[in-house]
């Protein structure tokens, strides 16, 4: 599995975010950023292959930017993000999972498990 894994979950449905394209990059000096992957949630609105299992990241900030528009498009549905930006800080050597709760006016997130 990835150190790093996500999934999206679309609590206006009930259902899980498949087809929403994700791009994980890391801070680079100041405040420019570097893309390190870029991948498309599956059926079940997760991406557990972003990054190889053998790849582990340094210590430092990264973000995790969620296309949203074309995900609320393709089903005809208005909203107000065009993108989700979840910036964070690896520590350690260690899995992180980054949840998105996404609704067509409002989000949430939280370090999972």
């Amino acid at each position: 599995m990835s150190q790093i894994t996500t999934h999206i979950l679309d609590t206006t449905l009930g259902k899980p975010a498949a087809g929403v394209t994700i791009a994980l990059s890391a801070q680079q000096a100041g405040d420019t950023w570097q893309e390190l992957a870029r991948g498309t949630t599956n059926q079940d609105g997760r991406i557990p292959d972003l990054l190889p299992k053998e790849q582990q990241l340094p210590p430092g900030v990264y973000k995790m930017k969620f296309f949203t528009q074309a995900y609320f498009e393709r089903q005809g549905t208005p909203n107000f993000y065009p993108f989700v930006e979840i910036v964070f800080h690896l520590s350690a050597a260690e899995h992180y999972h980054i949840p998105l709760l996404l609704n067509p006016f409002g989000y949430s997130t939280y370090r999972g498990s």
